[in-house]
């Protein structure tokens, strides 16, 4: 397989430090871009490219070429209200990405979007949905996807991916804090002997994607023949009750859901991937299922332990 060069902006966070991870697996040679503002070096132990410590909307290398850029880098904390910072952040920086990309003749943007651009649409979510975003990150997710769809309309040279991220699960995740995916949350608190606590009555559904299909979904986007943005998810909405059966199988426990009053006045009550358009653009597929996902990553989490 031929070497390539590939940035990843972000590559500290969760699903940047698995990617880099797996380009660098496939033989390629990876750059990180990270502020560390919530990406940890933990993640990347046993990395072997270079990081470069600096904030994308403020900084980006000069006169150097890779393959593709995999845009990560992102405020991904829903419950931030400041507007005006998780459109810089997220919005801004992307245009600063994208223009670094035009410059230096790189051909290839692959960037991270979100399921929180739906909002409340109906499910299976699909991407010719008018975006409905409940909060200002999925909104500045919108506007990503819309900055990206018009860049790509004036560079026509360039092809630009944004994935639609659904509720990604998996290693990498540890250092997130409160906002670590539910699946690891609640594996702490059952690991504590604790029961699970989750909104009445544990029937709000999600499509929960396990990390390594979101790899495969960013790795088969550098063979897009065209700019789209695509959702990635595993085309199966599970709810929280579910979550909760493997978890206690997988943990060999069986501890009862504590059912809890729902504080949140905007909340997506069902979110499921429409995944038509991304095999079709991508040829992407998911392979993993809730159960499949959940006993990978708890035999993970118990080995971390």
């Amino acid at each position: 397989m031929e070497t390539k060069k590939y940035l990843v902006t972000g590559g500290a966070g969760f699903i940047g430090s698995n990617l880099a991870f797996e380009l660098e697996k496939q033989g390629h040679e990876v750059t990180i871009i990270d502020d560390f503002s919530s990406g940890n070096f933990k993640n990347l132990l046993g990395f072997k490219g270079d990081v470069i410590a600096a904030d994308v909307f403020k900084f980006m290398p000069e006169d150097v070429y890779f393959d593709a850029v995999f845009h990560e880098a992102a405020i991904t904390d829903t419950t931030v209200h400041d507007q005006k910072r998780m459109m810089e952040v997220n919005v801004e920086a992307f245009k600063n990405v994208l223009y670094f990309a035009a410059a230096n003749k790189i051909k290839r943007v692959v960037y991270a979007s979100s399921a929180g651009t739906y909002g409340q649409n109906p499910c299976p979510m699909s991407e010719d949905q008018t975006p409905m975003p409940e909060n200002i990150y999925g909104f500045s997710k919108a506007v990503m996807d819309n900055v990206a769809r018009q860049f790509a309309a004036e560079n026509t040279d360039m092809v630009i991916v944004g994935l639609r991220y659904f509720n990604v699960y998996g290693p990498g995740e540890y250092f997130k804090g409160k906002t670590a995916s539910m699946m690891y949350q609640l594996y702490n608190q059952m690991k504590a002997g604790n029961r699970p606590k989750i909104f009445k009555m544990g029937e709000q559904m999600r499509d929960f994607v396990y990390i390594k299909d979101v790899v495969k979904a960013n790795m088969l986007a550098l063979e897009a023949e065209k700019s789209c943005v695509i959702n990635a998810g595993s085309g199966i909405a599970r709810n929280f009750n579910d979550v909760i059966k493997n978890l206690n199988k997988n943990m060999g426990l069986k501890l009862e859901p504590e059912y809890i009053d729902n504080p949140y006045p905007f909340f997506q009550l069902k979110t499921e991937a429409d995944l038509k358009l991304a095999k079709k653009m991508t040829g992407y597929a998911p392979d993993y299922t809730l159960e499949k996902g959940i006993a990978e990553y708890v035999e993970a989490l118990n080995k971390r332990k």
